[in-house]
């Protein structure tokens, strides 16, 4: 079969929705498909692409934050099907385009809600009303990293015209990669954290597309812990860094507080290892959170936030806490619980681990993908 993925992100930037693209295509290609990503051209480099994948990396005629305009996206043609990965400010309406002019058909994966800060938010609001329809009205199947998410967002009005279209295809991890008993010693000698330290982990995008993550949030709330024997390490990079560099100095935490910058999604796991509890407090349109998987996977309890999608990657109590969203106090009680609990964090890295293997290995969730485009052609 011959497969085309458009999406607006892909390696050297390190995002969810790029990584989830990069390892569908990877899986699909090994499965003996001709598989093409569609993106746009990086400014700090091509960065990987996977093992016999043809990438394109399109020119952008311009940009608004993470949407280019790619006109050479309207030279797709001769694909079985195209995945699209949604939202993608221009190219989702030229994907819909394409697919009418050449009647190739077309699936989306909605990854996540537009929700922009300040004048955005009216921007996004607008775009979503007029344009979702007509984008989602031509793909065959709507897919959905979770029903939990899909039946709680935005969007759900769309979904329920065709919930029957509506398919579950969770993202995954790579579980060969991301396992536990790495040792994260050298991580922390790296950056100056004493070996008797009790280490916090927050792994996101540090710009305004990815405001929502809650690093800031997080940063307040480890301020107020008074922890002096528990560090921070936030790995990501963005337009938001330098305030929140600023942020924790004024909270008086900045010495325990390291700012990684961007890591290679392939050298993440030492991070992990050398952390005792991983933090996502994100807030909606949050509608997974590939970061919890990848967590569990190496074997380390994970805090979020309760909200639709998220809550159905972390078992309350099982592998991981959730805490209730906005309530910092309830955030900070929950750390200190279960920093001062290392058996009960092994035991649930164990559970978490063993869910992961189960549930979100790539080799699980690829088949079931190929399944919905063979629906689709057929």
């Amino acid at each position: 079969m011959r497969i085309a993925h458009v999406t607006a992100t892909f390696p050297p930037y390190y995002a969810g929705t790029g990584l989830v693209c990069y390892h569908q295509a990877e899986g699909l290609a090994r499965l003996g498909h001709s598989v093409a990503v569609f993106t746009a051209a990086c400014s700090f480099g091509d960065g990987p692409s996977p093992e016999g994948i043809a990438v394109y990396r399109l020119p952008a005629l311009f940009r608004i934050g993470n949407a280019p305009f790619l006109p050479g996206l309207l030279g797709l043609r001769d694909f079985d099907v195209v995945h699209l990965h949604y939202p993608f400010i221009f190219g989702a309406e030229m994907v819909r385009m394409v697919s009418a002019v050449r009647d190739i058909p077309y699936v989306l994966t909605h990854h996540n809600d537009l929700i922009g800060d300040g004048g955005r938010r009216y921007l996004f609001d607008a775009y979503t009303a007029v344009v979702a329809p007509f984008v989602f009205e031509r793909a065959r199947k709507w897919l959905v990293v979770s029903l939990d998410y899909a039946a709680s967002c935005r969007l759900t009005p769309l979904f329920r015209r065709r919930w029957a279209d509506v398919i579950e295809i969770p993202n995954g991890v790579d579980v060969d990669c991301f396992c536990p008993d790495l040792d994260g010693t050298s991580v922390r000698h790296r950056y100056g954290i004493p070996d008797s330290a009790r280490v916090l982990l927050f792994v996101g995008s540090l710009d305004r597309a990815h405001h929502f993550k809650g690093a800031g949030y997080l940063l307040r709330a480890f301020a107020r812990m008074g922890d002096g024997e528990t560090w921070l390490l936030l790995v990501g990079d963005g337009d938001m860094r330098l305030s929140l560099v600023a942020l924790a100095a004024e909270l008086g935490v900045g010495h325990r507080v390291r700012f990684v910058g961007t890591v290679p999604h392939w050298d993440l796991p030492p991070f992990y290892a050398a952390s005792d509890l991983v933090v996502l407090p994100s807030f909606p349109p949050e509608s997974f959170g590939v970061v919890l998987i990848e967590a569990m996977a190496c074997g380390r309890p994970v805090l979020a936030h309760d909200i639709p999608g998220v809550r159905t990657v972390v078992c309350n109590g099982e592998d991981g806490l959730l805490v209730r969203p906005g309530d910092m106090d309830d955030l900070v009680e929950k750390m200190r619980a279960l920093l001062d609990a290392p058996q009960r964090r092994r035991e649930m890295g164990q559970r978490g681990r063993a869910k992961v293997e189960e549930r979100y290995a790539w080799s699980r969730i690829v088949p079931r993908l190929l399944k919905v485009y063979e629906e689709v052609v057929r």
